[in-house]
């Protein structure tokens, strides 16, 4: 029988195999997680219009400041953190394309060549040694296929594997990029309300320098004892020290930013502001579809059907495995007679192995992987508790600190009528410069805390976006890129 007659039949034999196969392991379902129908603090969540950045994702430009959108796609075209995550995306669609392999024939060709030397000889009539020296010499040439057909589905379980984990590697490099721009918009609100506190200071400063110059005169003309002069001496020099501590918490800001964006500290710099970005109003979601997208519970979840597909490809070892195999080649006693005159050689058949004995490894992998996909529905669930308690936090911290900043407002506007009618009241000579570096201090540390009150508005924000997921979702085009292309062998076999 020649191969060219074998082959139909073992193409025959291989589309029965398939049509029969099964995928052993269990089909992947989501794990269940608690997703509540409201939040307790959702007051402090406003709903504003659509917006153009609420369709993209690009959050940062609710803030109104073009300086942080500039910034943050210095680091999308430079963070470190961020290649490295790039790296290991590009390191599963590796290792995907590599289970996927696994559906293919494996064709190979081979040269070899041979000599053989032998200083005795066995005479075939006599059955005696002769002492001869002979030398031979032996060439071949060929091709071999070798075909594993996927019977029990342990290929399309690894495939299914490798391919979540592909998509929990694309998650993870959006959660990589968001965790960076969050931490980039965090510093950037920080520097710059040290900007504005300097600022103040230095405000404040002039009005200390103006009070200084009035108890200096009144001093001068023995209205006020000399105490007074040194209490506002003092209280100008504690502005100034204050500016100096100010001066070095931006510097590290500033440090933080330039490493953000991939540079160097001393090649970078950022000019101070007079203001800080807009504390914006994030559109209202539902918690569902919330939570659904952060990056870092979709993580979680394609970790779970990485996990479920790998307890199909440890059942799959207990199964036997057929081999396909075919070869053609030519064989030679000289390596030109491969190409004159050569001795034509093939050999088509199927092989069929099964492990008895293993010392209970198959079971073990088994129950290791039933035990790894237990730990992922658990950190999954973990993950959707901690997103949601994250939502919360940030809800409330809104709605808190809205309401604190109203009551500031009011704070600020009684200190400084206070501070008025004090000064009004020294300068009369009715009280002394004790009273009036009080309600000082008082009009300084209510503009100072309004300002903090603000900072810590904008950084609520900043995590309400990061807790609703950032704007990414399954939609994201790095994800629309993992689909399986078809192949007609997979398709029979399903």
């Amino acid at each position: 029988m020649s191969l060219c007659r074998s082959l139909p039949i073992v193409s025959l034999l291989a589309a029965g195999l398939l049509l029969a196969a099964c995928t052993v392991g269990p089909d992947y379902q989501r794990p269940a997680a608690p997703l509540p129908a409201d939040f307790k603090h959702e007051q402090g969540w406003r709903t504003v219009p659509p917006q153009s950045w609420a369709a993209s994702g690009e959050w940062w430009r609710a803030f109104d400041d073009p300086v942080l959108t500039g910034l943050l796609d210095q680091a999308a075209a430079a963070n470190q953190t961020l290649a490295q995550a790039q790296a290991r995306f590009r390191a599963a669609e590796a290792r995907w394309a590599d289970a996927r392999s696994g559906y293919s024939p494996v064709l190979s060709a081979s040269v070899e060549g041979q000599r053989r030397g032998s200083d005795e000889s066995r005479s075939v009539v006599t059955g005696s040694t002769v002492r001869s020296g002979r030398i031979t010499e032996s060439y071949s040439a060929g091709f071999n296929l070798n075909w594993v057909p996927d019977l029990w589905g342990r290929v399309r379980r690894q495939v299914e594997a490798d391919r979540a984990g592909l998509q929990a590697s694309a998650a993870d490099l959006a959660a990589v990029r968001l965790s960076m721009r969050v931490s980039l918009a965090q510093s950037y609100v920080r520097l710059r309300a040290l900007d504005r506190q300097m600022a103040l200071l230095r405000q404040t400063m002039e009005a200390y320098d103006r009070s200084l110059e009035l108890t200096r005169n009144q001093y001068n003309a023995g209205i006020v004892a000399r105490s007074d002069v040194i209490q506002a001496q003092t209280q100008s020099q504690s502005l100034r020290t204050e500016l100096s501590d100010l001066r070095n918490q931006r510097a590290a800001e500033e440090n933080a930013i330039a490493v953000l964006i991939g540079r160097a500290p001393s090649e970078f710099a950022l000019a101070p502001a007079d203001r800080l970005p807009t504390v914006p109003a994030l559109p209202a979601t539902l918690p569902g579809v919330l939570i659904s997208r952060r990056p870092d519970v979709v993580v979680a979840e394609r970790q779970v059907a990485a996990a479920n597909a790998r307890i199909g490809v440890a059942r799959a070892a207990w199964l036997p495995e057929l081999t396909l195999s075919a070869s053609y080649g030519v064989e030679a006693d000289r390596f030109g007679d491969l190409l004159d005159a050569p001795v034509r050689v093939w050999s088509v058949g199927p092989s069929l192995a099964q492990t008895l004995f293993d010392g209970g490894a198959r079971r073990a992998a088994n129950d290791l992987a039933l035990a790894e996909y237990d730990e992922q529905v658990a950190l999954y669930r973990q993950t959707v508790l901690e997103s949601l308690q994250e939502v919360e936090d940030a809800l409330a911290a809104l709605r808190f600190l809205t309401r604190q900043s109203e009551q500031q407002d009011a704070l600020l506007a009684l200190a400084r009528d206070n501070l008025q009618v004090v000064t009004n009241r020294y300068r009369a000579g009715m009280v002394t410069f004790l009273e009036v570096a009080s309600a000082q201090d008082l009009a300084l540390e209510a503009q100072r805390a309004q300002l903090r009150i603000l900072a810590d508005r904008l950084n609520a924000s900043i995590r309400l976006a990061a807790a609703i997921g950032g704007g990414w979702d399954l939609d994201d085009p790095v994800v629309q890129t993992v689909v399986e292309p078809p192949r007609p062998w997979e398709d029979q076999a399903q």
